[in-house]
């Protein structure tokens, strides 16, 4: 008698009046969520801008859904369309069923009109989503668990899971199949953050290095599985699409290196033209202000209504020079008040001649 295991829960939906809130429909949300989050962050840290994963992502998660749902239906058909099977049931997505291989094929597709939208090359936008698909998938894993599916072999490890009496199932414990690819995503997202801060990958590698990971411990998982599955030359199919799809990302990140080393430096020109215009439009205004500003001609005409044109007037020099009487010969004393009008009444006088023509101007 096996003392400890993980226990499944009662059910996999909460009844919330009438409307059902299903644990693996929840697992898929949050997981793409954790996605879009964390592919933004790194977006952003490799020099785009804040929200473009995000635009992106709505192309890519419902071509993502459909092709996993796809590639489940045509893999394991007989589900739905063998004697007695209901073939409306290859559309109720909430009761489980997603290939990841579908799922990434064809959001690929969904990626790739986003970011040909935009103006962006795929392989960096994939590079910076691809831990934030790991740990989603680490998180979708859990579905599994609600719906009680795709465990493996029957077990007595202290870390086995309690599966109930159900449809196709068998009362017992058995390998939690889906707790060692959740495991093993985190395992494979931080692998992949480790090796891009190490090496720097760029043009795809980086997603790459996620999906040959993957693959890897894809492998041995599927082989512990006891769910009903094509087998071909002995193994089942995902194991041979696990395999082949390993040798096809190696073979990427060898001839990438090789074609196109380094990174990207520009992953998102709109981010990069963006600062550029803003500078150019801040120099324009500067350079329009100044020109509205006519410093220039207010300078000159600030010149002209101050005191120095004066200087250069003639009445006013002549009227700074008869105030001081410089021009008359005789005694100081005398043109001083001479200058203050008293010489006024003395026609013959020059130095009140000149003030009379002075009050006249």
């Amino acid at each position: 008698m096996n003392l400890a295991y993980i226990p499944s829960p009662s059910t996999g939906v909460i009844e919330l009046g009438p409307i059902p809130l299903r644990g693996y429909a929840f697992c898929i949300i949050i997981g793409v969520f954790v996605a879009v989050w964390f592919g933004n962050k790194r977006w952003v840290a490799r020099g785009g801008t804040a929200g473009t994963v995000a635009d992106i992502a709505v192309w890519a998660v419902p071509f993502g859904l459909v092709g996993g749902r796809l590639y489940h239906v045509i893999t394991d058909y007989q589900l739905y369309f063998s004697d007695g099977e209901n073939w409306v049931d290859a559309f109720k997505i909430w009761q489980g069923g997603l290939g990841i291989w579908g799922a990434v094929a064809l959001g690929a597709v969904g990626a790739w009109i986003g970011c040909r939208r935009r103006g962006i090359p795929l392989p960096a936008w994939a590079d910076a989503l691809a831990p934030g698909i790991a740990f989603a998938q680490a998180i979708g894993r859990w579905g599994n668990w609600f719906n009680q599916e795709l465990y493996g072999k029957e077990t007595d490890l202290p870390w086995a899971v309690k599966i109930s009496e159900g449809a196709n199932r068998v009362a017992g414990t058995y390998h939690p199949t889906f707790l060692y690819e959740s495991l093993w995503c985190v395992g494979v997202a931080l692998l992949v953050i480790w090796a891009d801060r190490r090496f720097k990958l760029g043009h795809g590698r980086a997603f790459a290095l996620y999906v040959a990971a993957y693959c890897a411990g894809r492998g041995w998982i599927e082989y512990l599985r006891v769910d009903e599955a094509h087998h071909v030359l002995g193994l089942r199919l995902n194991v041979w699409t696990a395999i082949v799809v390993f040798v096809l990302a190696v073979v990427y990140m060898i001839v990438s290196a090789k074609l196109r080393p380094g990174r990207e430096e520009i992953v998102e020109p709109a981010a990069v033209e963006a600062p550029k215009d803003e500078a150019a439009d801040a120099d324009g205004k500067d350079g329009k202000d100044g020109k509205d500003g006519k410093d220039g001609k207010d300078g000159k005409d600030g010149t002209a209504s101050g005191g120095s044109t004066d200087a250069t007037d003639p009445k006013g020099s002549t009227d700074s020079t008869d105030a001081e009487g410089s021009t008359d010969t005789e005694d100081t004393k005398t043109s001083v008040p001479d200058a203050a009008g008293a010489g006024a009444k003395e026609p013959g006088d020059g130095a009140g001649a000149t003030p009379q023509k002075a009050e006249k101007s």
